[in-house]
């Protein structure tokens, strides 16, 4: 969600600093940030429920009174909700992704969402004689799709796809080394 990111600092800045300046300094509060379908949700918790930030027109000559314009201009809808306890003023920003579900619908993303769920419930199965195997290159060409589209579903999902493969080298590298080292030494 690289995209909205400077949204989403302004957004965080203006309903924080409301707080801070309405509310006072040391007030405790909670910032959210969760994904709503396709939207960013951005959500301030604070303890004064006496007041609602309202969306007042600042005169240039102002200095105040600018931080719910702002969140307004740049936000696709914004509220507040009272509760007993506490105000929540929220605000959400929409996102590139295309799905409810909060990932962006691409064949390549949903490959690998179907092959980690695959994975995920997977049991080790005893090795069954009678089974085809693959050629060497039809597995060699399955095994790079399947990395790629985890590629795919590792930035779609907002992670460093290098620092990935990174983390992925070094952890074969470290259950690798005692199987080779152990294969070469056992005897032809």
């Amino acid at each position: 969600m690289q995209d909205i990111t400077d949204e989403a600092q302004l957004c965080v800045s203006e309903l924080v600093s409301n707080v801070i300046t309405h509310v006072g300094h040391g007030t405790p509060a909670t910032l959210a940030v969760s994904v709503r379908g396709t939207h960013l949700r951005i959500e301030v918790h604070d303890p004064d429920t006496r007041a609602l930030p309202v969306l007042r027109d600042p005169s240039t000559e102002s200095l105040e009174g600018r931080g719910m314009a702002l969140v307004d201009a740049v936000a696709d809808r914004w509220g507040v909700l009272l509760r007993p306890d506490r105000r929540v003023t929220w605000c959400e920003l929409a996102t590139k992704l295309t799905a409810p579900n909060g990932h962006v619908e691409a064949p390549s993303v949903m490959r690998a969402e179907a092959l980690l769920s695959l994975y995920a419930a997977a049991t080790p199965l005893s090795c069954r004689t009678g089974v085809g195997r693959l050629t060497s290159a039809v597995a060699e060409e399955t095994v790079i799709a399947a990395i790629t589209d985890f590629l795919h579903w590792l930035q779609a999902h907002g992670c460093d796809a290098d620092d990935m493969l990174d983390r992925a080298q070094m952890r074969f590298e470290a259950e690798a080394l005692p199987y080779v080292k152990g294969h070469e030494a056992s005897p032809g």
